[in-house]
């Protein structure tokens, strides 16, 4: 079995290194991964990644990569010397970009494919002309990039357990949008606790604000991992 402590993956959503530097050393013996997203990616560069990968953990490079495929499959290659241990891609950008990052990836860290944002409901969906329910239209997207070459999926809780029954028991499926009973929601559309997405087949849920915002993360990651 897999220790809770090992499902959860700590965004280190900060503007600098600075200020994600002490609380990435206050959670990082109480979780499996750390993140590296857009803000702090933008601020530091590679150089975030290798601090949080001296931690001595897996880093999560959370760059939702969209682009044509020359350019996804360069910025593949570059983020395969970083040190991260997963690179996020969207699966919207089509099967020809997700072959191709996975070629740039050159078997070196896994890329995992963004189905649809967390952030977004059912209308916004509507709004931005993505075709079915959320659900369809995450399934859709999640079998396009394993078919291409993903070796992972970004879902919602919402959608995850329809993942799994569509991709298998193979691909990791990376779930944000959790939030520990009683937290918050914030920008977030489809949420659920950490229990209830790794009941529903998540391997690993990416735990942010509640973690960040709250007086003591390491103790409450301890929480969320006894949870699951």
């Amino acid at each position: 079995m897999t220790a809770g402590r090992d499902r959860i993956c700590a965004a280190l959503d900060f503007p600098t290194w600075r200020e994600a530097g002490p609380f990435a050393r206050a959670v990082s013996p109480e979780v499996g991964m750390l993140k590296v997203g857009l803000e702090l990616f933008a601020a530091e560069g590679p150089a975030a990644v290798r601090e949080a990968a001296a931690l001595g953990r897996p880093v999560f490079l959370d760059l939702k990569l969209h682009d044509i495929p020359n350019t996804v499959l360069g910025a593949a290659r570059a983020a395969a010397e970083s040190g991260a241990s997963i690179l996020s891609v969207h699966a919207s950008g089509g099967e020809e970009m997700v072959r191709a990052a996975a070629r740039g990836a050159g078997g070196r860290l896994r890329v995992i494919a963004v189905t649809v944002l967390t952030s977004l409901d059912e209308e916004a969906l509507g709004r931005i002309g993505l075709a079915g329910p959320s659900q369809e239209a995450v399934v859709r997207l999640a079998r396009l990039s394993v078919a291409a070459g993903a070796q992972g999926i970004v879902c919602s809780p919402r959608e995850v357990e329809a993942v799994r029954q569509a991709v298998g028991p193979g691909p990791l499926l990376v779930v944000p949008g959790v939030r520990p009973e009683g937290a918050a929601k914030g920008d977030q559309a489809r949420v659920a606790t950490p229990a209830e997405a790794v009941r529903a087949g998540a391997d690993v849920v990416v735990v942010g604000r509640p973690l960040r915002e709250g007086p003591d993360p390491a103790a409450l990651a301890r929480a969320i991992a006894a949870t699951l």
